[in-house]
């Protein structure tokens, strides 16, 4: 399932790597001529002719080529957006489940060490991980620590 500006991006790659080609020979043809000629103004009508223009067309292609690249990064992108965007609806929106609902239920709080947020005990962020430790409430009380924006904590009040 590609899209059309994919099919577009390619022109711009392939124009690319052709100006990087004809510049390279170019620039080949012209250290040849320069080569063969003693005196220096006998030179510069290979430098002129040949290894100026070379140069150019080797930064034209380097700049499509980036152009080009950048431009197919963005619309893998854009085609990843549009799939998951089209996705069927899974089975908990299916069952009535408001979309809204946050992930983790539990009531226990837990941190990871050297994080900077507290989970539910069930948030998939801290679920199955080993490192992870009840929060501290010295820590909940001085800010230090944010609530997760997944499983949305609430503070417990003793």
């Amino acid at each position: 399932m590609r899209t059309a500006r994919l099919r577009t991006v390619h022109p711009v790659l392939w124009a690319g790597w052709a100006a990087l080609a004809a510049g390279a020979v170019l620039c080949v043809l012209g250290w040849y001529g320069v080569s063969g000629e003693l005196y220096a103004e006998r030179q510069l009508p290979y430098l002129a002719s040949c290894t100026v223009p070379g140069a150019a067309l080797i930064v034209a292609g380097a700049v499509l080529l980036t152009h080009g690249r950048g431009a197919l990064a963005a619309a893998r992108v854009e085609e990843l957006y549009g799939l998951l965007v089209a996705a069927e609806p899974t089975v908990a929106e299916e069952s009535g489940t408001a979309a809204g609902a946050p992930l983790a239920v539990s009531g226990d709080l837990l941190m990871v060490p050297g994080g900077t947020l507290w989970h539910r005990a069930d948030c998939p962020l801290v679920a199955g991980k080993v490192e992870s430790i009840p929060v501290d409430a010295k820590l909940l009380a001085s800010g230090e620590l944010g609530p997760c924006p997944i499983c949305e904590p609430v503070e417990e009040t003793d």
